[in-house]
């Protein structure tokens, strides 16, 4: 058992489901997939189908070991989606690509707020709209794939004493990317989150998406 979770895995090596998977074809190729994935990365904690999720974005298992979790972020996450919080994201890529199915939680994208912000302090649309949204951001899934500046902004609002149920901080690049999941990671927060430079739009969204997949099987009759 994973020092990670005490949390069962949900699903065993015989069952599989993908809420996203809408033709049997789909659904074949996602479960092949995650076979071999389950295989590479593990298959015993909610975490380790996070980073079988994450490579499978990626396509690339390396992803599996840049993973780190804080303060059993999954089944914070799970909870916040079963009290209908919304999910934050910084772009919109990462909204498009968010599961819609099995959860009932609004899906809002930072760039669709604060733009006279972004205008008048000089920085980015995404760091603009978080300030914008800093009301509904306690108790929030905050998912970021891109925006390292985001990021660091959601940072200095948790030290502000505003706490999103989790964030998922997966921002890519070379410019305070890793720096800013670095100072996430010294946080008291529920967070999933790469290390290094590494990260985007396919790891942010498929970490969601895949706990999104577990709050689907718990909720199952």
């Amino acid at each position: 058992m994973s020092k990670e979770s005490s949390h069962h895995a949900g699903t065993t090596e015989s069952t599989y489901i993908d809420p996203g998977a809408t033709t049997p074809e789909a659904y074949e190729i996602s479960k092949t997939s995650r076979t071999l994935a389950r295989k590479m990365v593990g298959n015993k904690t909610p975490e380790d189908r996070v980073r079988q999720r994450c490579s499978v974005a990626v396509g690339d298992f390396a992803m599996a070991d840049l993973l780190r979790f804080s303060a059993d972020p999954v089944a914070a996450a799970v909870a916040a989606l079963k009290a209908r919080a919304p999910i934050i994201t910084d772009i919109r890529m990462v909204q498009v690509g968010i599961q819609k199915k099995g959860h009932h939680s609004e899906v809002l994208c930072a760039l669709d707020f604060g733009s006279d912000i972004a205008q008048e302090q000089g920085i980015t649309r995404s760091s603009a709209g978080f300030i914008a949204l800093r009301d509904r951001i306690a108790g929030s899934i905050v998912v970021i794939g891109n925006a390292p500046s985001a990021l660091l902004t959601v940072c200095a609002m948790i030290k502000e004493g505003i706490r999103p149920a989790v964030v998922i901080g997966a921002p890519v690049g070379f410019v305070n990317a890793a720096e800013s999941k670095e100072l996430l990671r010294t946080i008291d927060i529920p967070a999933v989150s790469t290390e290094g430079t590494r990260g985007g739009t396919p790891v942010a969204v498929a970490a969601i998406n895949e706990i999104i997949t577990i709050l689907i099987e718990e909720s199952a009759p």
